[in-house]
């Protein structure tokens, strides 16, 4: 088979087709005009704006840079697989894509989505990884509330192998038409880009400011108007590069740890600035009590957090994680929606396979709504 005819048995990109590049990059950067208008704003707005963007680089974005730089790096140092070290695994499957779809962020899922697609590993295996993941909103749970991080990924980890485990047993599958071609996720980028470089040298000083923060290091006292500085330099390079990229969310496994880094990053602190803003401006100008108002619901709220799961993206479970550490919602609410949800995995399983997408989804909500009722019922005050 030529090269022609290689290409052609590629899935195409669940991500963005060629010729739609020029609209998606204008959505992008009417985005960052938004934000920038905002940070900029005069009266208390632009102050506000600003030093939001400020916490979410330093509470989260720099974690978020360092992990995957730290995973990327340690999977091209040691030339490390994992599509066939899924398809070799065998009986260990399920605990393994259950702990990729457990590391925070999106990879490791769509990793076993496309191993699936592609005749790797079994129906058990996606529902495990979709069970498991947190997808983006890890990240940020990570960093604001390590303590209920320790429980949460953990026990979605658990959970999602004896869902997939469940799911085998009884012989669950057989949703997709199954290639035994390769599956291109992400077009490549090929190169390490300057922008790429910059990004990680303003994360490393980022990352310092946010560990200070965790062992509640006064930080205007030590770091002043530098933090400031750091936290707007990382953002406005991220938003760079996430407004002339032309992936959606992940990247492709050949490009440098740096560059999938930067890409997924920026990626990521996009999601988690409009959290930050929607959480501070309902507060601040709509006067809505919404601790209120989530008490209110009683009951069903667990089921809210379950349902708010099930759509696809990282941007509403980011927002769920922000309520929780608020101190708007419970612990079981934000635990329901931890199993339910599938984050960014979730696009690419559509693209793929559509039916799978919708089956796995569907059976994550069983433990879901177990679980966060249990807590609900037997621990409400729980991790609150």
């Amino acid at each position: 088979m030529n090269t022609a005819d290689t290409t052609q048995t590629l899935l195409p990109s669940p991500f963005v087709a060629k010729d739609k590049v020029g609209p998606f990059r204008m959505k992008r950067l009417l985005v960052v005009l938004i934000y920038i208008t905002l940070a900029v704003a005069p009266g208390e707005l632009g102050p506000l704006t600003r030093g939001l963007m400020v916490d979410a680089y330093v509470q989260v974005a720099s974690f978020v840079a360092a992990t995957l730089l730290l995973f990327y790096g340690a999977e091209r140092l040691f030339k490390f697989d994992i599509g066939e070290a899924l398809r070799d695994a065998k009986g260990y499957q399920v605990p393994l894509a259950s702990l990729l779809g457990a590391t925070p962020g999106c990879g490791g899922a769509v990793v076993v989505v496309a191993a699936y697609s592609s005749g790797n590993v079994g129906f058990g295996a996606v529902v495990a990884a979709l069970t498991a993941t947190m997808g983006d909103a890890a990240f940020l749970l990570i960093a604001t509330r390590p303590d209920a991080a320790m429980v949460v990924l953990p026990l979605s980890l658990a959970v999602g192998v004896l869902t997939g485990w469940i799911i085998d047993a009884l012989k669950i599958g057989g949703y997709a038409d199954v290639s035994s071609g390769q599956c291109e996720l992400a077009p490549l980028i090929g190169r390490t880009r300057a922008k790429d470089y910059l990004y990680m040298a303003i994360a490393i000083p980022g990352l310092v400011i946010g560990i200070s923060q965790l062992a509640q290091v006064d930080l205007e006292a030590v770091y002043g108007d530098f933090m400031l500085w750091v936290g707007l330099a990382g953002i406005l390079i991220g938003l760079l590069v996430w407004s002339t990229s032309n992936l959606q969310a992940m990247t492709n496994g050949k490009d440098s740890p740096i560059t999938r880094m930067a890409e997924e990053t920026s990626f990521i602190t996009v999601w988690v600035i409009g959290a930050y803003l929607a959480f501070d401006y309902t507060v601040a100008y709509a006067g809505l009590d919404l601790k209120a108002m989530f008490n209110s619901v009683g009951v069903l709220l667990p089921m809210v957090g379950i349902i708010i799961g099930f759509i696809p993206g990282c941007g509403p479970q980011v927002l769920v994680s922000t309520f929780y550490i608020n101190g708007l919602i419970p612990f079981s609410a934000l635990m329901g929606n931890a199993i339910s949800n599938d984050g960014d995995a979730l696009f690419p399983a559509i693209a793929l396979n559509p039916r799978v997408a919708m089956m796995a989804t569907l059976y994550s909500a069983f433990p879901a709504i177990l679980l966060a009722y249990l807590f609900h019922f037997f621990a409400p005050g729980f991790m609150n």
